[in-house]
């Protein structure tokens, strides 16, 4: 393990430089942003001349200050697009940080793969498992960056965006406490059992240490440490959230495609989805003890049911990762419609603030991306922690693989020929069972 995360050091240091998935992302060829007009442009669609000294010129103190050119709102511009190229990716704001939390991720999803083909086959039982640690500094890298982005909002002098991340911070502050009040029959957490198991090995390991202690925490202090990390990490999901909805909506205004409108709603339905995995009488209870026939046979076993969970969460994070182009293109049209609303209204505009109207697009198009790629980050690195601190099975094989499909199919013909019969038609069954 420790050889491959030097390995993977090095990668980092000297190839992924050169060949970096963020840079690829935005640099491929498959995204087009607005370019700015130039003055010369606006001027001749003004139907103005080159401006020279005029009386309304105004000097002071010897230097004279010309009046900013203005021009008709209603001015029949359309502006040119050009693809991203690396080096106008370079003069992006949080390009660096950008680049850098796309790539580790990338490095740090390698090291753990290869940690744990080697733990299956290997099987090391004295061992650290070293790819928890790359997993805990992606989640460290993302908070870090989303913390940054979210002081930017309180540094706003007019502090409106202040106040939407200190409401939702409350908000989710509110709803992860009453979360925490629900019972393990609702919602499938294990908080109970984690924090009875965590208070063991806690007191086990003081008592290794002759020390006497009756836990770290009482449960109520844990629980009131949760809904509080729970309520800053809800107050910096808040605009990336907000974003991420407005981008949807633009999206699913620039596809005509089915199967691509389909995919972006799946895609902004995935969180509600997971979140419903755990909750048992929608999902657990009807796939643990199906309705079919006399009896309740579960259609698999629980580990079973745990591993298909956590590849639902993975491949809804690949599809989110596949759509995310859609969702920057979409952003980045935002320069044009601000245009195509500006020619609606009436009245003049100086040609430097039309200039920074459709540049501010695309200047911060690395922080729309951060926004949108930091949340699927923590999510995809958290559920690969479940997976290893909780001992899940990814690879399903014979040994684990217990749906009880036979029982159940056996089940399912014999109620429906007892249907049958009732209504008086004969019947070997609905189906055979290779149909």
């Amino acid at each position: 393990q420790l050889v491959v995360t030097m390995v993977m050091t090095s990668i980092i240091q000297k190839i992924i430089p050169h060949y970096s998935l963020a840079r690829w992302l935005l640099c491929s060829g498959s995204l087009r942003w607005y370019l700015h007009p130039t003055e010369e442009e606006l001027r001749i669609l003004a139907g103005k001349q080159q401006k020279g000294k005029s009386k309304k010129d105004r000097k002071y103190n010897g230097q004279i200050e010309n009046k900013p050119l203005t021009i008709p709102k209603d001015i029949n511009l359309h502006l040119e697009t050009k693809s991203i190229t690396e080096i106008d990716a370079l003069a992006l704001h949080y390009f660096p940080e950008y680049q850098w939390l796309v790539d580790f991720t990338v490095a740090a999803t390698v090291v753990y793969l290869i940690t744990e083909a080697y733990y299956t086959w290997m099987k090391p039982s004295q061992e650290m498992n070293i790819s928890i640690v790359w997993c805990f500094l992606v989640l460290a890298f993302a908070i870090k960056i989303l913390f940054s982005l979210t002081t930017h909002y309180f540094k706003v002098e007019e502090g409106g965006e202040r106040s939407v991340c200190v409401t939702f911070g409350f908000f989710f502050f509110v709803k992860a406490m009453v979360i925490l009040i629900v019972t393990e029959n609702y919602l499938e957490f294990g908080l109970e059992s984690g924090f009875s198991n965590f208070s063991e090995s806690a007191v086990q390991f003081f008592e290794k240490q002759g020390l006497e202690s009756q836990g770290p925490v009482s449960k109520l202090t844990f629980k009131l440490f949760l809904a509080i990390l729970c309520s800053l990490i809800g107050a910096f999901l808040t605009f990336p959230g907000l974003r991420l909805a407005q981008m949807h909506l633009d999206a699913l205004s620039l596809t005509t495609e089915k199967i691509t409108q389909t995919l972006l709603h799946i895609n902004f339905l995935a969180p509600l989805l997971m979140v419903l995995l755990w909750v048992k009488p929608i999902t657990k209870d009807y796939i643990m003890n199906p309705p079919l026939g006399k009896e309740n046979v579960p259609l698999m076993s629980e580990a079973t049911f745990d591993t298909l969970r956590l590849w639902i969460i993975i491949l809804l994070c690949a599809l989110r990762l596949a759509m995310m182009r859609s969702h920057l293109q979409a952003y980045l049209n935002l320069a044009q419609k601000c245009v195509d609303q500006m020619k609606k209204e009436v009245g003049r505009i100086s040609t430097v603030e039309l200039q920074k109207m459709v540049a501010r697009v695309f200047y911060y198009l690395c922080i729309i991306a951060l926004q949108y790629v930091a949340p699927l980050v923590m999510l995809l690195h958290m559920t690969l922690l479940l997976k290893t601190l909780a001992m899940v099975i990814l690879i399903v094989t014979e040994n684990y693989l217990e749906f009880g499909l036979e029982s159940g199919f056996s089940n399912f013909s014999e109620s429906a020929v007892q249907f049958f019969e009732k209504q008086g038609l004969e019947s070997q069954g609905p189906v055979s069972k290779l149909t």
